[in-house]
């Protein structure tokens, strides 16, 4: 079975499973995605020494990319075989510093989706559930 035949949680929890490649972002982003569920995205990331920003501190395009990953992914979720879809609105708060070489868990969840559109939120959190960064994202659904 072709990857465009499988429905977009069977094609992350295909990823999860090691039985399709992660996408190059996760090069960028080093993340790993740990639960894949209707409507929800776990998935554990860590800033490393290629996201500083001038100052020294962990860019806050970090945070943007992993809240769209999660926000992205949660909508993945519940997309059908063959259904894509594209963020078109990304609300981001980043709440406190990310810390740098430190595993952070990603959540995202589904809010709603409509024949067109799914909102979802995301969140980067500590272990002992202390948010650093939190948002929002549209995506439209392209059929």
């Amino acid at each position: 079975m072709s990857t465009s035949q499988l429905s977009g949680l069977e094609k992350l929890r295909a990823l999860m499973a090691g039985k399709i490649p992660p996408p190059t972002m996760a090069d960028t982003i080093p993340s790993t995605l740990v639960v894949a569920e209707d409507g929800f995205v776990r998935f554990l990331v860590k800033a490393d020494q290629r996201h500083l920003n001038p100052m020294g501190g962990v860019h806050g395009g970090f945070s943007a990319a992993v809240i769209d990953t999660v926000t992205g992914c949660a909508v993945q979720s519940v997309m059908e075989a063959d259904v894509a879809y594209s963020t078109i609105n990304l609300n981001v708060k980043m709440i406190r510093p990310i810390p740098l070489d430190t595993e952070l868990i990603a959540e995202g969840t589904l809010i709603n989706r409509s024949r067109r559109l799914a909102v979802s939120e995301g969140k980067i959190k500590d272990k002992e559930g202390k948010i650093y960064a939190s948002g929002s994202a549209t995506c439209m659904i392209l059929t």
